[in-house]
């Protein structure tokens, strides 16, 4: 099976250190963000976890405990999101040349076929202009270069809780799409990578893009150099083909308080979150609540046949 732990709030820049504490003691329990009393128990185990999935602005704070996941024997597979934008925009992410050193120490872990470089959600405004996007893009793909093979790049949607946060936002026109995409993979090109767009359909396929998703069972295959069998899987969005199941985050938890954030209600709900959090709890978020009713996730390793026999498959 693969843990996820990104979509909805940032583990890794925020929560390492519990993270780890629940690696150790060998499991966690996530609480249903749409029924509280419904509590999910997922083992943390190498024989039934297959790999790790990280999504993250700022990996710093997990750097110290990627050998010890890699000694335990969990396989990793690392977004990491570094943008043009500002601290108007992201207020709570460190300075973008820290987040690249990072990345390259991240990439010399785990292996540059298990990261890659998330430059979403792209948005356009007076400030951040195509060109302006399109400058600090083309200096982030040099710093990058030799780390990672692929960049997933997306525009931004309006949903409800970003129209509420971010009312200014607007969403790009297609022809804005297309000629900022165009750019974009020419840029990666360049620099010996490739786009993969995110929940955008195929428009950019014609001029080089990777269209079929960015966590699709496909890339977790290549990723790990094995086949997997996955189980039958429905996407929360009909334009998304990323198989993301098994998420151990929380809501209204992330510190970054990017402008742009789905998965935030408001900063008051986080830095209320914020003060729940106990690194001893096998929660991230408070602890047990009475009438809680839980439930053993039913896990199996995916793996289907020995590494070897499937190299020339997957490449």
């Amino acid at each position: 099976m693969i843990l996820n732990t990104g979509q909805r709030t940032d583990i890794p820049a925020f929560y390492s250190e519990w993270f780890m504490n629940r690696v150790r003691e060998g499991f966690v329990l996530v609480r249903n963000p749409y029924n509280q009393s419904a509590v999910t128990r997922y083992e943390i185990r190498p024989d039934l976890v297959d790999m790790i999935g990280f999504c993250t602005k700022n990996p710093n704070p997990m750097l110290p405990y990627v050998v010890e996941l890699n000694e335990r024997g969990f396989a990793q597979y690392w977004q990491v999101t570094i943008t043009a934008y500002g601290r108007d925009i992201e207020p709570g992410v460190p300075d973008k040349r820290e987040i690249v050193a990072a990345f390259q120490k991240l990439s010399a872990l785990v292996g540059k076929d298990r990261i890659v470089w998330r430059y979403d959600p792209i948005f356009l405004d007076s400030k951040y202009t195509a060109d302006f996007h399109l400058r600090v893009f083309e200096r982030l793909a040099r710093d990058l270069s030799g780390w990672t093979d692929f960049c997933v790049i997306s525009f931004i949607d309006l949903y409800p809780k970003v129209r509420r946060n971010f009312p200014q936002a607007r969403e790009l026109l297609q022809d804005q799409k297309i000629a900022l995409g165009k750019d974009l993979i020419a840029i990666v090109a360049a620099n010996n990578m490739t786009i993969r767009t995110c929940g955008e359909g195929d428009f950019l396929a014609q001029y080089g893009a990777e269209c079929g998703g960015c966590m699709t069972p496909a890339i977790y295959e290549r990723a790990l150099g094995q086949a997997l069998s996955f189980p039958k899987f429905t996407p929360s969005r009909s334009e998304c083909a990323c198989y993301l199941s098994c998420d151990i985050g929380a809501y209204s938890s992330c510190r970054h308080f990017c402008r742009y954030c789905y998965a935030n209600s408001d900063w008051r709900a986080v830095k209320k979150n914020a003060g729940r959090h106990d690194p001893r709890s096998p929660f991230l978020i408070g602890g047990p609540l009475p009438g809680d009713i839980v439930r053993q996730a039913e896990q199996k390793s995916w793996k289907a046949v020995p590494p070897k026999e499937v190299q020339r498959e997957l490449f």
